[in-house]
């Protein structure tokens, strides 16, 4: 399990040749594995109480090496909804989406931050909240695992960044083969590390009236456990509509 992982990593190659894919059809998975990377600035937090708000998503530069690592680009892609601009949704839902009020009982804490989404990062969003329903810890628990993985990835499925990397965590939730999240194919599998999530937070008492900073902290024993706090507001509406 992660301890310490300080900065997202997803970060940009200087020419295709750099870049390095690994895709599994069956499960549609993608990982970034990047062999040149840069750190993006702006979306790495430290312990706070609250977050300052994030507005801004990866530059260019890096949306062009995500797009060819994960094969997909938003370039000249026609803006459907708030999810892809980072925008806040409308607190209006329809009879089979999820009230927010439900997927926040608690409240937020602090300040909240919010980036846009692309294709990869919603699809991996999609992953998330599928096993959380076939986990059966529903639409809180979604909330819960969307929010740690857009702190631990920004919802990309990380594969190992060579000297740049934290320990040996990869994946959406940055789990650890080293810890006993499995192996590195099976951490990189969106399928098998959100249920492997999923599962941990089961196991934990009373995790659905935690707060979820704190219930996810007792799964991911990070170094910075108040950072997961910053993203739940996101988390739900992306949950709301993908739901």
């Amino acid at each position: 399990m992660k301890v310490d992982f300080t900065r997202w990593l997803p970060a940009i190659a200087k020419t295709n040749d750099r870049i390095q894919t690994i895709a599994k059809t069956p499960n549609r998975r993608t990982v970034l594995s990047i062999a040149g990377v840069a750190v993006l600035g702006g979306l790495a937090f430290g312990p706070m109480a609250s977050a300052a708000p994030v507005t801004a998503g990866p530059h260019a530069g890096a949306v062009a090496a995500i797009g060819l690592a994960t094969g997909k680009s938003r370039e000249g892609a026609t803006v459907e909804s708030a999810l892809t601009t980072g925008e806040s949704i409308s607190k209006t839902t329809s009879a089979e989406q999820p009230d927010l009020d439900e997927l926040i009982p608690h409240g937020l804490e602090g300040a909240q931050s919010r980036i846009p989404l692309d294709d990869a990062q919603l699809e991996n969003a999609e992953a998330i909240i599928k096993a959380a329903k076939e986990t059966g810890v529903g639409e809180r628990g979604a909330v819960i695992g969307v929010a740690t993985s857009l702190q631990e990835s920004k919802l990309y499925n990380l594969g190992h960044l060579g000297a740049n990397n934290d320990h040996d965590s990869q994946g959406l939730f940055q789990q650890r083969p080293s810890s006993g999240w499995g192996s590195p194919d099976e951490i990189t599998d969106p399928e098998y590390a959100s249920k492997a999530f999923f599962d941990a937070l089961k196991n934990v008492g009373g995790w659905n009236d935690l707060p979820l900073t704190a219930a996810a902290q007792t799964v991911q024993v990070s170094a910075y456990p108040y950072a997961y706090a910053q993203w739940e507001e996101q988390a739900a509406d992306v949950v709301q509509q993908l739901w």
